[in-house]
């Protein structure tokens, strides 16, 4: 079983050798798209060429983030590269099988064998709180530990997928959910864990002079993203979350479904 996850970066320093060598860890090998990456993140992931980073190309950003045309390049490789699935991955998560004592690339073969073609993620957001609010450094997934379960519609992130004849559609949803002939989705959910940000000041540096292209805001993208600036964002506290335990006790019930820092930007 040969898995490839399609990963786009732009400035993620922070994220990307983590992300690496989870992926890695999981049986996953890494296509990377690099967004014109201004800081460290090129450097760092061409570290793992030939050590489970199969490719990488640059796209050129010219000021503007332009999701749709980084999703077609998506569609094009997972078109044209040998593998038997494909995930649309971002640095910022932690993509997990429903059972830790799995890899993906094992977990993705059993849904296989059932007669499935396709996974949907349940996203369990972690986030900084107003007792724990600062988490920039290389072990914040050890120290950030207060989640949510988010969900603003079903199936949210239907982005894992067998390899097929046809070239899939995935830039329709923003990325979210792809779309070809005969989808037969599994019927529970993976975990991921999303890390947005991971302290106020690593938001506004993440976020305040991302500008979207104009086309994808007419059609409702980018959403909170696009309206972020260097502003006050107002933390959750510790008893409106859930404590991390471990990736088998991720708790989906009563699931959000607008973030937490979407609430603090007007």
């Amino acid at each position: 079983m040969r898995v490839i996850a399609l990963l786009a970066t732009y400035n993620e320093d922070r994220f990307i050798a983590g992300c690496l060598e989870h992926l890695f860890a999981q049986g996953v090998e890494v296509y990377l798209i690099d967004n014109s990456s201004t800081d460290h993140t090129v450097e760092i992931a061409e570290r793992y060429v030939n050590r489970g980073l199969i490719g990488r190309e640059t796209v050129a950003r010219d000021g503007v983030f332009k999701l749709k045309d980084i999703l077609i390049r998506k569609e094009e490789l997972a078109a044209k590269l040998d593998a038997d699935w494909f995930m649309h991955v971002d640095t910022d998560e932690i993509r997990l099988p429903p059972r830790s004592d799995r890899t993906l690339a094992q977990a993705f073969a059993e849904v296989e064998e059932q007669g499935y073609n396709a996974v949907n993620f349940q996203e369990f957001t972690f986030t900084p709180t107003i007792e724990s609010p600062d988490h920039d450094h290389p072990s914040f997934r050890e120290t950030m530990r207060w989640y949510y379960p988010f969900l603003p519609a079903f199936p949210h992130r239907l982005n894992a997928w067998k390899r097929q004849p046809e070239r899939v559609d995935l830039a329709w949803s923003a990325g979210h959910q792809v779309r070809f002939q005969g989808l037969r989705m599994y019927p529970d959910s993976f975990p991921l864990k999303h890390y947005l940000f991971l302290s106020v000041p690593h938001a506004i540096r993440k976020y305040a002079n991302r500008r979207h292209d104009p086309a994808a805001l007419e059609v409702g993208w980018h959403g909170w993203r696009e309206r972020f600036e260097s502003q006050p964002i107002q933390l959750p506290s510790q008893a409106e979350l859930r404590p991390y335990i471990s990736d088998d006790q991720l708790d989906a019930s009563n699931p959000r479904r607008q973030h937490y820092i979407a609430e603090s930007i007007p």
